[in-house]
Order: structure tokens, then C-alpha cells, then sequence
């Protein structure tokens, strides 16, 4: 939540060149409060894993959120029973009518398969088109990153050498980012893809600005001037054990896999692996809904009617 001071205090003219969040106590008085209204469009096979992480940074956040499940119908989730789909999410179709304060489009396994071969892809342009026209903030993680950035600005992803797979260092790129509030200056992410959109290709798109990047792992978060679309190319949601589950069941499996990198003490996988990305993980959520909270409209059928530029 913001911090309430008077508009002419010295601090606060600070404050707002830093982009820190502050309200003046006569905008306070005016304003009104609603619970937020997010959208998770989970992509992701571990449909129960995938909410859980999601729910639980959202919940970090004194402001009351509803979520909300969405699902493409054109691909029947095998991982899960068919009764928890259709108690708790819904097709794009079943939400078109209604608007949403914050969306968050997940990852899939599906990066090494052209956009056009994946077969949901037509359902999923309706569901990015949605987004941009019915929703003050969107943000798109890893695949649904890569999804999003072909779909508006063309970019084409291309497939790395090695699959990058641990945890990493970052550096923030953006001392001023409402986005980045709180960060330190080298944080760490896990990563865990076959494919990169270029950093020459997002600078190649003026409205795009990137704020984290690591040497190893690309670029990480790259957004809009005014943070309707985040992109987000790592997995600051994963709980402590997602990337041993992942590196357990490849090898299970006889499937070719590196030991995911900095994140088992000395390289080992039979100790418990270290967490270096929980705090990071937390800021950018409370960050992002801080800013949704700030910007949307009240009156939530008036998204999409409103300007905003931060930088």
C-alpha cells in the first residue's frame, strides 16, 4: 500500500522522482477500494503446482485480490482430474464479456514447437488480444513471455544451445522502476527453457524497455512504458523444489540433463537445494499489484479507456 503524506512536503517531491509509491492525503480522502480482479491463464501441465505458487505471491499483498482460472478448451489438461477443470476454471469465451484489474499468462512445455504448431495457439492469440483490451496490467511468464512478444511486436524466439537450467544471477537495469522497488542491485531468478527472444530484438521495439538481465540468462523482465505488458522470462514463482522435480524426472527418464546450476550446495544433488530467489519473488509481485492498485479505474468497465505513462 502506498504511504499517505501531504503533497508539500519535501519528501514527497523525492519520492516521486524515485517512482516510490505515495498518495497525498486529499487524493487518500477521494479514493475508493475494491478487491482487485486477477485472471490466471495457467498453461502450465501441473495445474495444481502452477496455482499454488501463483496464489501464494499474490497473497502477500494487504489488498483483497479475487482470482479468477482460466484454461484453453482446446487442449484437455492430462495431469490433472477433469472435475477440478471444471469446478475451478473457466474458457476464454466464458470471460470475454468482463474486464480484470492484473492477468498472469504461465510458461508451458511446448517452447521447442513453432507458435503456429502448438494446438491451442488460436485460442491463445484470442486470449493476448483479451488481455490487451480488457485489462490494466498483463504479465507474461517464460513461454506466455515469448507467446506475447511474437504476437504483438512479431519477435521470434530462437532455440539455445544448452537448456539454460538453475538459478542465476541479475542485474537491475532501471534505478527508478516501480516495477523493481526494493530490489537489490544483483538478485537471483530461476530459469528453466530451451529458447531466448533476443535482447537485440526487444530493443529493436521502441515501446519495449528492459529492466533485468543476467549475463547467463538473458534478458528477464522487459515491459511497456506503462506496464500493460510485463515480460518476464524467468520463474520467480517456483517453490524450493520445482527445479529438482524437474531435474529428478529427466533423469528418471534417461532424458539428457545438466545438474540445474547454483542451486544444490557444491553441485550435489543429493543435498537439499538452496532458496535465493524468495524475496525477489515477493517484491515483484507486491510491486506489480502496488502499481495495478495505483492505476486501475475504480469503475472496473472503465479499463481500457485510460493513458498511463510511468517513465
Amino acid at each position: 500500500m502506498p504511504v499517505i503524506i501531504p503533497i508539500d512536503l519535501p519528501a514527497y517531491k523525492t519520492m516521486e522522482k524515485e517512482n516510490i509509491f505515495i498518495m497525498s492525503g486529499e487524493r487518500a480522502e477521494t479514493q475508493d477500494i475494491r478487491p482487485l480482479e486477477i485472471a490466471l491463464v495457467n498453461l502450465m501441465p501441473t495445474k495444481i503446482d502452477t496455482e499454488t505458487q501463483f496464489v501464494r505471491l499474490l497473497s502477500n499483498s494487504p489488498i483483497q485480490i479475487n482470482v479468477e482460472f482460466i484454461n484453453t478448451r482446446t487442449h484437455k489438461s492430462k495431469n490433472v482430474v477433469q472435475s477440478h477443470m471444471k469446478n475451478f476454471y473457466k474458457s476464454i469465451d466464458e470471460v470475454k464479456h468482463k474486464k480484470y484489474d492484473g492477468m498472469i499468462i504461465t510458461g508451458a512445455p511446448v517452447e521447442l514447437l513453432a507458435f503456429e504448431e502448438v494446438d491451442y495457439w488460436e485460442e491463445l492469440k484470442q486470449i493476448l488480444e483479451f488481455s490487451h483490451r480488457n485489462v490494466t496490467s498483463a504479465m507474461y511468464i517464460c513461454w506466455g513471455a515469448q507467446a506475447a512478444l511474437h504476437y504483438f511486436y512479431g519477435l521470434d524466439k530462437r532455440e539455445l544451445p544448452a537448456k539454460v537450467f538453475g538459478v542465476f544471477e541479475h542485474e537491475k537495469k532501471h534505478d527508478t522502476c516501480m516495477l523493481l522497488n526494493g530490489f537489490d542491485d544483483v538478485f537471483y531468478v530461476p530459469h528453466s527453457r530451451h529458447t531466448e527472444v533476443a535482447k537485440e530484438d526487444i530493443l529493436s521495439v521502441d515501446e519495449l524497455i528492459i529492466l533485468a538481465e543476467s549475463e547467463e540468462a538473458g534478458v528477464h523482465i522487459a515491459v511497456t512504458d506503462d506496464y500493460s505488458r510485463i515480460f518476464v522470462m524467468g520463474h520467480s514463482e517456483y517453490d524450493p523444489l520445482t527445479l529438482k522435480k524437474e531435474y529428478d524426472r529427466d533423469v528418471s527418464q534417461n532424458k539428457p540433463i545438466n545438474i540445474p546450476r547454483n542451486y544444490y550446495p557444491g553441485d550435489d544433488p543429493s543435498k537439499p537445494p538452496y532458496v535465493k530467489w524468495r524475496s525477489h519473488a515477493n517484491l515483484l509481485f507486491k510491486n506489480w499489484i502496488n502499481i495495478i492498485y495505483q492505476e486501475t479505474p475504480y469503475d472496473i468497465n472503465k479499463i481500457g479507456t485510460k493513458n498511463r505513462v510511468f517513465f
